[in-house]
């Protein structure tokens, strides 16, 4: 019997997408100028205090997309849940999870960090339908793929230089080798390898069904390098 070829988007259960946004503390609707100070650090008291400031936004984010993913897909009552425990939401549906998480900029604890992230895809089917795609429209500048097995960051650069400049992958990294950045042909993303993951680094936000066609394209350039170690990875 013929071997069935592979369900595109099949991997499309392994990943995650992310999305980053930033802001004020200062600029939250639980913050109050009589009786609030900025935070200038970052420890336990003061992401405590985050997450009592950005509640109100938060509840109001996670009930959206509750909302949205309700009507978008027909969900009934038992087919999705949003749990809020500020400075996080996590919407668990039977197709996906979304997660929000506030957090403060380590850099400067004045402002702070949205992320949201998309994991748990029931498969690559889903990315293709219209009201999944208009449902995160814009929303993720990044595709995390965990390396089930792990890999050394200095075998990936190996394989890539192997190419002698041949093939449509280019790899770059710092002198300690902690990590390396792949530039793929036709894929205007970086991809960074810190031995753990593969995550791919977009300029501009985009949606689902856009980020994990880049990330097909990625894995066909990896598997036509006909490397056992970047074959291996994806």
């Amino acid at each position: 019997m013929a071997k069935k070829p592979d369900q595109p988007n099949a991997f499309v259960s392994r990943i995650s997408l992310t999305g980053r946004s930033q802001g004020a503390v200062k600029a939250l609707a639980g913050f109050r100028k009589q009786h609030h100070t900025v935070p200038d650090a970052v420890n336990a008291a003061t992401e405590a205090f985050l997450g009592k400031l950005c509640s109100a936004e938060l509840a109001a984010e996670g009930e959206q997309y509750f909302q949205r993913a309700k009507r978008a897909f027909g969900y009934k009552r038992t087919d999705l849940t949003l749990e809020v425990t500020s400075p996080t939401a996590v919407l668990t549906t039977k197709d996906f999870t979304l997660e929000l998480a506030y957090a403060l900029e380590k850099a400067n604890p004045a402002s702070y960090d949205l992320t949201r992230t998309l994991h748990s895809l029931r498969d690559g089917l889903l990315v293709e339908r219209p009201e999944f795609d208009e449902l995160f429209a814009a929303m993720f500048t990044g595709v995390v793929f965990g390396l089930a097995k792990g890999a050394r960051v200095e075998a990936v650069i190996d394989a890539v230089e192997a190419q002698g400049g041949a093939g449509a992958l280019t790899v770059s990294y710092p002198s300690d080798c902690r990590h390396c950045v792949l530039a793929v042909v036709g894929v205007a993303a970086e991809v960074v390898c810190d031995g753990a993951t593969l995550e791919m680094r977009f300029p501009r936000a985009g949606s689902p069904r856009e980020l994990v066609a880049a990330f097909a394209t990625m894995r066909s350039a990896f598997a036509l390098a006909k490397n056992p170690v970047l074959a291996g990875l994806l």
